[in-house]
């Protein structure tokens, strides 16, 4: 999985693309983390339309990212959800969890 980052008016979008999977957790980590710190950064968004693939441990992942958002008083959201990824949401649930734009 590859994840890039963009800022623009107290707002952060993390594009992920590939296989969102346990191999991913420190490349996600590594994305989110540093925003979690940044006054200016009031709202994050994970953009998954480049997911292909997403499994358990990547819904842990978007657990432990909604945890450590609402701690750092940052609002969260998922974007571009669709196909095999937007089931698997689906079934876990996710929408009652996460703003899903």
């Amino acid at each position: 999985m590859q994840a890039s980052v963009t800022k623009d008016a107290g707002a952060a979008v993390v594009r992920l693309s590939g296989r969102f999977d346990f191999n991913a957790h420190r490349d996600f980590r590594s994305a989110y983390e540093p925003l979690m710190g940044e006054a200016e950064v009031r709202e994050v968004t994970i953009d998954l339309a480049g997911v292909e693939y997403l499994d358990s441990s990547a819904l842990g992942m978007l657990l432990m990212l909604r945890d450590k958002a609402g701690a750092a008083n940052k609002a969260l959201a998922l974007s571009n959800v669709r196909g095999a990824v937007k089931q698997v949401l689906d079934i876990a649930n996710f929408g009652k969890l996460f703003r899903i734009v």
